[in-house]
């Protein structure tokens, strides 16, 4: 046999791993059927076979679990910053327009103007310390379901230096399920990704990965899009408190399951750990030791087991009952007048509205009761 033929022989068996422009990046031979994921944010035009996918993946996690290092991804709007259209500038937030030099230095260094795409962009505080702290610990992306402009000019105020995303910015257009993020086009495995986002529904698929942030709203037209009647941060000339805000919380969050997840004291295989189970183990100390009963909180006729927020409660690490007795800790109502609610009062067990549970679950930590009192 010729070394030719042999040649050939090797090109026809090539599994074509990826494919770039139509040709096969191992290989050159055009390919006609694509199949695989597409990866144009690393480069234009390249598509992965499932094989190849999960070869990178593994070899990808070796490496970062040898740097002491886990996989997060970041939702841009809401969680890092909020942007607003310059045409939903409100008539009290006019200011941020025209008298920049008269804002102060915290506000002035975070709002961007941004004329050429029509918007006004303001950075959530900490960001910059979140990122630096956070690079340390995470490889990190950013995952969008804005359009790749918008998110390469967003990945460029957060990351000016360009050292903590490189070319790890996904955008709509990569998403191979329509409003749906998806791990699929992360190059990390499954079991060592964390999720910062403020929208759980776009991550149906990994929901364990998954932290909610609480949602940052600076501009009115922000508020506006979500229902809210509030005012918005930029109307009263406030913004989030910068230790005490929601990157500043979450960031202590992550350290902890870092810390859980490369614990030296472990004896199990580093590479079969999965930060899911962490996740679920932190998430469960965080009402630890309460029991708690609902009253006129879930619609009548419905199975209080299945509610979202028995299940909440649950996954923080609460008991829940239907029926009180002095191991109950905390009675959950939206009427004080109840007779569960009553018995709170004369037992002197905490009563305290829904979002008592809501906020446990976006601080990470017990809250104090008496900021959720239930009104009369």
């Amino acid at each position: 046999m010729s070394l030719f033929a042999g040649a050939s022989l090797a090109l026809d068996i090539c599994s074509h791993p990826g494919v770039m422009g139509g040709m096969c990046i191992r290989c050159g031979q055009k390919v006609e059927n694509e199949s695989g994921v597409a990866f144009g944010y690393i480069h234009k035009n390249l598509r992965l076979a499932d094989d190849e996918i999960a070869r990178l993946r593994d070899k990808d996690l070796k490496n970062l679990l040898r740097h002491k290092k886990l996989y997060l991804v970041l939702d841009l709007d809401h969680t890092l910053l909020n942007s607003a259209r310059l045409a939903d500038i409100s008539a009290e937030e006019l200011y941020l327009k025209d008298q920049r030099e008269v804002l102060p230095d915290a506000l002035r260094s975070n709002l961007f103007k941004l004329d050429w795409i029509h918007m006004m962009t303001k950075l959530r505080p900490f960001v910059h310390t979140f990122l630096k702290e956070a690079s340390s610990l995470f490889e990190m992306y950013i995952y969008t379901m804005g359009e790749r402009p918008y998110a390469l000019e967003m990945a460029s105020l957060l990351d000016p230096g360009g050292i903590y995303f490189h070319s790890r910015v996904i955008a709509q257009g990569d998403c191979t399920q329509r409003h749906q993020k998806g791990l699929d086009v992360v190059v990390g495995q499954e079991s060592a990704v964390l999720i910062l986002d403020d929208t759980e529904a776009v991550w149906g698929k990994h929901k364990e990965n998954l932290i909610l942030m609480e949602r940052y709203h600076f501009f009115t037209s922000s508020c506006r899009q979500f229902g809210l009647k509030c005012k918005s941060l930029s109307a009263t000339k406030s913004d989030e408190n910068e230790a005490e805000g929601a990157l500043a919380s979450v960031l202590k969050v992550l350290q902890q399951i870092h810390s859980l997840f490369f614990d030296p004291e472990r004896r199990d295989n580093i590479m079969e750990r999965d930060v899911r189970q962490v996740l679920k183990q932190v998430r469960k100390e965080i009402l630890k030791g309460c029991k708690i009963v609902f009253t006129r909180v879930f619609p009548t006729q419905f199975q209080a087991e299945n509610h979202h927020l028995w299940k909440l409660a649950e996954q923080l690490g609460a008991t829940c009952s239907t029926e009180v007795d002095q191991s109950v800790t905390h009675v959950v109502s939206m009427d004080a007048g109840t007779d569960k609610s009553r018995w709170a009062v004369k037992e002197k067990k905490f009563l305290v509205h829904p979002r008592w549970i809501e906020a446990a679950n976006y601080l990470w930590r017990k809250p104090l009761e008496e900021n959720f009192l239930v009104s009369s």
